[in-house]
């Protein structure tokens, strides 16, 4: 598994999203310097790149978005890519949300994250992917991070100390867990995006609405997100 005590500077993937904002609140919290980088990878989503924004001027951090909008045509086949494709709704389970996964696409993002760590002369990359991501997705699961963090470091070889490392903090931990802690970090949920569908405000039908709403019931948080009504006319 990769390192847990805090790093002097990190690159974090950023997308605007829950789970990224309170991972960047978290390592300011602790100290550490923080460059939030972000990708445009053709997502239905595309959204989550200005919600990513607001929050970067919150923060006062720096902000870079990587333009990867080719790999949307390249790595086809997924919801998040493909608008002929419908984002499944409910909760997520296997054999609905597998059409959410954009192949290798954490691969692509922390290994670009990695290259700009070292070239700022960061000791870390920082990555806020949780439990509940490991039986969906492939690229969040923690064999996969202990490999990839042994990618960064065999890539780099020479160039990079050698306590370099990746920072996954929430990695073992639930969804209703990073809400509890963004609730003591003061992170700004109602700034963050996590809708697949991308319209807008949050569907709160597909599996990440139903995943967000769900965790900030068990974390017993209130939820400032602003959902489409139901047919019977509730916002929940």
């Amino acid at each position: 598994m990769p390192r847990t005590d805090a790093p002097r500077h990190a690159v974090l993937i950023f997308s605007g999203g829950l789970d990224s904002a309170v991972t960047a609140y978290k390592l300011r919290d602790e100290g550490v310097t923080v460059s939030l980088m972000s990708f445009n990878y053709g997502q239905r989503h595309v959204k989550e790149l200005a919600h990513a924004a607001k929050l970067a001027d919150q923060l006062g951090l720096p902000h870079d978005i990587v333009d990867l909008t080719s790999l949307g045509r390249i790595l086809g086949g997924s919801a998040l890519t493909e608008p002929a494709i419908a984002v499944p709704r409910g909760h997520y389970r296997a054999e609905t949300m597998r059409s959410t996964v954009v192949p290798n696409r954490n691969a692509i993002m922390l290994e670009i994250a990695a290259g700009a760590a070292v070239a700022a002369g960061a000791d870390a990359v920082a990555f806020g992917a949780h439990s509940g991501d490991h039986a969906i997705y492939p690229d969040c699961r923690p064999e996969f991070f202990t490999l990839i963090a042994a990618s960064m470091k065999a890539g780099n070889d020479g160039h990079i100390d050698a306590d370099f490392q990746l920072v996954a903090p929430f990695l073992d931990l639930t969804k209703a867990d990073i809400v509890r802690e963004g609730a003591r970090l003061g992170v700004p949920f109602e700034l963050t995006w996590s809708c697949y569908e991308g319209g807008e405000m949050h569907c709160g039908a597909c599996g990440t609405c139903v995943e967000r709403r769900e965790a900030f019931d068990e974390a017993k948080v209130a939820d400032p997100t602003l959902y489409v009504p139901s047919p019977q006319g509730a916002a929940r």
